[in-house]
């Protein structure tokens, strides 16, 4: 796929670039490029190769689910204004 100046020109006011001249030519240079990437990428034959969700074995690093902080709901609700049934009262907002 070949752009012209013309062609980048227009996606720029269209994104709301301001493009200068040199820019512009230099942004079609980049882009012909980036285009070129893609059609060698699209040329590859891919028939029979399996889709993967990652390039290498990535196995997953489990560990136990074990809680090792202390449990200390009592020493933080002390110093609450209202605690009922383990639960920190809140003043109504909503009437």
């Amino acid at each position: 796929m070949s752009l012209t100046l013309d062609d980048v020109q227009r996606i720029a006011m269209l994104a709301r670039i301001g493009l200068g001249e040199q820019e512009a030519v230099r942004t079609c240079a980049q882009l012909e490029a980036v285009f070129g990437l893609i059609e060698q990428l699209q040329s590859v034959d891919t028939r029979g190769v399996e889709p993967m969700t990652h390039p290498g074995e990535a196995g997953l690093r489990l560990r136990d689910d074990v809680a090792d902080e202390p449990q200390r709901r009592e020493e933080y609700q002390a110093v609450a204004p209202s605690v009922e049934r383990g639960l920190y009262l809140v003043p109504r907002v909503i009437e």
